[in-house]
């Protein structure tokens, strides 16, 4: 006989599973439209000081501009693998830089990413078949952050020169997508896994599972779990949380007790990126297959901003950490575009491709 606890580790690893396909048949899905001529901007990465700079990850490489995207630098030599999902600049010496890895965890450059260190010590089992999703820094401590990976959650206290595993009470899933913090509250965090959403209340030391109204029952216990791919907490009102989904958008406005559907006049309902606009209360901005759209009533209506975009298969989706009024769009198929209206018209910026 099968215990209850093999039992759930069974259906554990069964949602895992099928999360993992769901999240590649995204992937998969995302790199169907396009052409030739221009790799998919996976990741792009804005610098918090000077509006010149920014960091993007193609399928292959990373990129650096210097002078606002009319020309590019490949930054990835060195590295003994350059399929990067994820970036983050560090927020007090944006000189530092760290990469999230498919297949080798997490590298970091001290000089704007001309040299790479490994950075891999305490993240032995996310090596070779896992994937680095996202990093989250601590705002009051730029050497504390965490990093969402397919093999967990992980924290570091030393500028990630050594982590810690942290998923005590995420029993029931492996794969961990998303993290988001309370930025008032900052011993409260969010993240969004294979099975939903799950919370922590002491920066990580216990979750628990939240997915009242976002996760029915009958779904967990069949083992096909609800993926979220993206998970946000408002700045202008924190117990206000927003998790997009491989199967829609959700909303909790009483942290996370309880989450109501929205969005679903959206014309894809499979979101790969969404960004809260950190200068506008209420407003968000979700990026699919569809191209983007904003709402600016807190999901209830939508606005698709599309104008200028040769390709609406978007992959990436940022907003300008100087300018809240300048969003980049990384697209399968035709590029990087810029908008210097909030997402009205889209400008298309100079290929990102390899020179030397």
């Amino acid at each position: 006989m099968i215990s209850n606890r093999g039992a759930l580790r069974g259906e554990s690893l069964m949602a895992t599973f099928r999360f993992c396909l769901a999240f590649i048949s995204l992937l998969g899905l995302l790199s169907l439209v396009g052409c030739k001529g221009s790799d998919a901007i996976v990741v792009i990465t804005v610098h918090p000081k000077n509006p010149d700079i920014l960091y993007v990850a193609t399928n292959d490489y990373i990129f650096k501009t210097r002078d606002g995207g009319k020309t590019w630098e490949n930054l990835s030599k060195g590295m003994t693998h350059s399929r990067v999902i994820s970036m983050a600049i560090d927020p007090a010496y944006p000189a530092t830089v760290y990469a999230g890895t498919k297949g080798d965890a997490v590298f970091k450059s001290y000089d704007g990413g001309q040299r790479w260190v490994s950075q891999r010590a305490g993240l032995e089992d996310v090596t070779i078949t896992s994937v680095v999703n996202q990093f989250l820094f601590d705002p009051a401590d730029n050497t504390h952050l965490f990093a969402a990976t397919t093999m967990g959650v992980f924290e570091s206290k030393t500028g990630g020169d050594q982590w810690q595993k942290r998923m005590d009470g995420m029993k029931e899933v492996l794969m961990v997508v998303t993290i988001a913090m309370d930025p008032t509250r900052r011993h409260i965090l969010y993240v969004g896994t294979s099975g939903g959403v799950y919370k922590t209340t002491n920066q990580g030391g216990l979750w628990e599972r939240v997915n009242n109204g976002l996760v029915p029952p009958d779904v967990l216990k069949s083992s096909r779990a609800l993926g979220v791919t993206v998970i946000q907490v408002d700045p202008f009102a924190p117990d206000t949380v927003y998790a997009a989904t491989l199967s829609g958008l959700y909303k909790t406005e009483n942290a996370a007790q309880s989450w109501t559907r929205i969005g679903e006049s959206l014309p894809d309902q499979m979101l790969a990126s969404m960004v809260l606009d950190r200068a506008q209360a209420g407003t968000l901005y979700v990026a699919s297959r569809q191209g983007v759209h904003r709402s600016e009533d807190g999901g209830k209506t939508w606005k698709t901003l599309n104008n200028g975009l040769a390709t609406l298969n978007i992959r990436s989706l940022a907003q300008s950490l100087i300018d809240p009024n300048v969003w980049y769009v990384g697209t399968n198929g035709s590029g990087l575009y810029q908008s210097r209206d909030r997402g009205e018209t889209w400008m298309p910026m100079p290929p990102v491709r390899v020179t030397g």
